[in-house]
């Protein structure tokens, strides 16, 4: 096989330290020197120095956690990292340990049989761990939610079968009002009620009477809203300070905007995630299968064993099914609702198909959602 990388390095790393094989090819054979070094900064830079001493400047790693990142931001500027998929630099069990680990990356390295995972500019990455705190913030806000509406539901109280919104004006009132007292008053819960909940008065009554709230579920209930107003001003000042950061990639956000379905947040998602420079992927297809939206192809014998989309892009692929199900539904642009009925008129099947397309530098984003098969 052809020598792809004849001066190269091989690391394996952990928490606390690494273990770097550094492999020189003088004619066929390959010559091997290992070094171990912890984890910590000075150590980190020791280990930058001694690969640059050897005139070694390509250097292959596996993905491990967050472990591999500190690695990385201290040798980005002087040495071409690859950052393997565990997958794909996998040694065999019951034959590996640290040092075989590391000799069996750099061998694959060196050969040139390790497909690199992309890994955007500092600014990118940075931005990329405020929208993903982000989503787990929102995630947070909406178990919040549940909870308070589940706390009300354990103590007789089914005010959620009757309002559409637990958190609208005329629910909140009634809910602050439950909590505040020790008896119910009926005539004093129907004036709290507003616009055209006032028709639902003696429903909404009859969906209260008889609830049984302690003084500790009330204190609970307190506490469950208290942290969900927290929650939410939290997501408010990481809004103001996505905004300030995403000010040098506007040109974009607006550029993605211009597509049926995609709005602001889904926008910054979209860049925090692949970026702006489209020729890290070679194609579209290449970045629908990063994101993991392209079915694989696991066939042997002339039978397809499985068709499964990777677990790859756990943030960027609910951003894109919430575009996709708005797209649909847009007036704006009648091209993917009509394909959209025209494909599900046939298949009667969910899937999703995102195609992204360079355009000035940017991602286009073109999409079809289809439905669930429906049982017959």
């Amino acid at each position: 096989m052809k020598v792809v990388h004849p001066i190269c390095c091989g690391v394996d790393v952990h928490k606390t330290f690494l273990v770097a094989t550094l492999i020189t090819s003088e004619g066929i054979t390959p010559q091997y020197s290992k070094k171990r070094f912890a984890t910590f900064n000075n150590s980190i830079l020791q280990f930058k120095q001694w690969l640059i001493d050897n005139n070694c400047f390509d250097v292959c790693m596996e993905s491990t956690g967050k472990y591999y990142i500190p690695i990385y931001n201290l040798l980005e500027d002087t040495i071409r990292i690859t950052v393997a998929n565990p997958k794909w630099v996998k040694a065999v069990k019951g034959n590996k340990d640290d040092t075989k680990d590391s000799k069996w990356i750099g061998d694959l390295f060196r050969l040139g049989l390790v497909p690199g995972s992309y890994i955007p500019d500092k600014p990118i990455r940075i931005l990329r761990e405020y929208t993903r705190y982000r989503y787990k913030l929102v995630s947070c806000k909406s178990s919040e939610k549940n909870r308070f509406q589940n706390a009300f539901t354990v103590c007789n109280v089914a005010l959620d079968a009757v309002v559409s919104d637990m958190f609208g004006k005329s629910a909140a009132s009634i809910t602050d009002y439950l909590i505040s007292t020790d008896n119910f008053d009926p005539q004093h819960c129907s004036s709290l009620l507003l616009k055209s909940l006032k028709k639902k008065a003696n429903t909404v009554i009859e969906s209260i009477e008889g609830y049984q709230m302690t003084r500790e579920q009330k204190d609970r209930i307190l506490l469950i809203r208290s942290h969900l107003e927290f929650v939410q001003n939290s997501i408010v000042k990481l809004d103001k300070k996505l905004d300030e950061m995403i000010a040098p990639f506007e040109p974009a956000i607006k550029l993605l905007c211009t597509i049926p379905g995609v709005d602001r947040n889904s926008a910054i998602t979209i860049i925090s995630e692949i970026g702006t420079d489209m020729s890290h992927f070679a194609n579209s297809k290449r970045l629908c299968c990063w994101a993991g939206l392209t079915p694989g192809n696991n066939e042997s014998a002339g039978k397809k064993k499985s068709v499964r989309i990777t677990r790859a892009g756990v943030y960027l692929k609910p951003a894109l099914v919430q575009v996709a199900h708005a797209s649909v539904k847009s007036n704006k642009s009648p091209y993917y609702q009509n394909k959209y009925e025209r494909i599900y008129k046939k298949e009667r099947q969910k899937k999703s198909y995102y195609c992204y397309r360079k355009d000035d530098s940017y991602c286009y984003l073109q999409y079809v959602h289809y439905r669930r098969r429906m049982e017959s």
